[in-house]
């Protein structure tokens, strides 16, 4: 790898870092503060759209080569969230104070940092091993989070208010498609298409620790 891409991911990799610790710091302290968890949106939901937003450069990264990952599950990841994130969560105002606003935005907050921190450092050549093994392990118990009572629950609250609003009716006038519809066959698919996701996670754990373990 050339040294000017290697620059280019640890800078990538770095801004990413910050943009999801700068969440995870607002979102911690609007709830400190207000001692509630309807706050999440209103103080971090913005740049999480953003930050999100760019991660598709890690799909483009994978076609591309320059990463090891591939395409298929950045690409899973990347559209799973952000569907849920602007699709869902950023048109419906009703559902942007609700609690699994916050448990889905705290789980993912915490795993990016740890995640883009790590591959900022491992490009750098100086990751810790600490860093690496939280790397592998915390996702174990972040990713049941986000997904269950975060992710999952947000939208099936959602679903009456797709209803009411017929949500994106007008967009899809033409031919014979129901978001609402749409949105019920996600979350019957949804865990399985997580778990694929969460098995291939497990995978690399195996991989990294076990190879952190043999030196």
């Amino acid at each position: 790898m050339s040294h000017l891409l290697k620059l280019y991911l640890f800078a990538y990799n770095s801004l990413q870092a910050f943009g999801w610790t700068i969440s995870l710091v607002r979102i911690l302290s609007c709830f400190i503060a207000t001692k509630s968890v309807i706050g999440a949106y209103a103080s971090a939901g913005d740049l999480i759209c953003l930050l999100q937003t760019c991660a598709f450069l890690e799909v483009v990264h994978g076609a591309i080569g320059i990463v090891p990952s591939g395409v298929l599950f950045p690409l899973m990841q990347w559209g799973g969230r952000t569907h849920f994130l602007l699709a869902i969560v950023r048109r419906i105002h009703e559902v942007q104070e609700l609690s699994a606003v916050f448990i889905t935005f705290f789980a993912w907050s915490l795993t990016e940092v740890i995640r883009y921190s790590h591959y900022a450092l491992n490009i750098s050549g100086g990751c810790p091993s600490w860093l690496t093994y939280l790397r592998y392990t915390l996702f174990i118990v972040l990713y049941p989070m986000g997904l269950a009572p975060g992710e999952m629950w947000l939208m099936y609250q959602a679903l009456p208010y797709i209803k009411e609003k017929n949500l994106y009716g007008d967009f899809f006038a033409s031919v014979p498609f129901s978001y609402y519809n749409f949105v019920t066959v996600v979350l019957l698919i949804y865990p399985f298409l997580w778990l694929n996701l969460y098995l291939h996670l497990f995978k690399q754990r195996r991989s990294k620790l076990g190879k952190q373990h043999h030196k």
